[in-house]
């Protein structure tokens, strides 16, 4: 018996909408970086995105445990020396809510083109609204 491989011209996608509202951020994160890489699938294949569409709305109104709040940090550098700019979770929230998801979620999964394709399916927005009813997402419990 052969091994099954997909090819990418027959991968069927489905579009999930997922509400992040009084979620924990890391262990949504897990849940929507395995939808994106298509592990759940009987049709994966480690070196084929046949992964799935998610839609996350109300991200702004994630949850955390702890003191995270106030004691994990986001980097970004200028390029230029001395241009490292830190901020805590609580003021990245304030700012970019969408980012924090985003960057969770990018960090489980592959380092290459096929990691960087798989996370361009992945659509974030802070508030109830979003502009993908056309696709028809199945809400997703996790």
């Amino acid at each position: 018996m052969k091994t099954y491989n997909a090819k990418p011209g027959e991968i069927a996608r489905d579009w999930y909408l997922v509400d992040a509202e009084g979620k924990t951020l890391g262990r949504l994160a897990t849940q929507i970086a395995e939808r994106l890489r298509g592990k759940g699938k009987p049709s994966f294949t480690p070196h084929v995105d046949t992964g799935d569409f998610v839609v996350v709305v109300n991200a702004e109104k994630i949850a955390v445990t702890g003191k995270k709040l106030e004691q994990k940090t986001y980097y970004k550098h200028s390029g230029y020396p001395g241009g490292l700019r830190e901020r805590s979770l609580q003021e990245q929230l304030d700012r970019q809510p969408t980012e924090v998801l985003r960057k969770a979620v990018k960090g489980m999964l592959p380092r290459n083109k096929l990691g960087a394709a798989q996370l361009t399916k992945l659509k974030i927005y802070a508030g109830p609204e979003h502009p993908h009813d056309a696709q028809a997402p199945t809400d997703l419990e996790v």
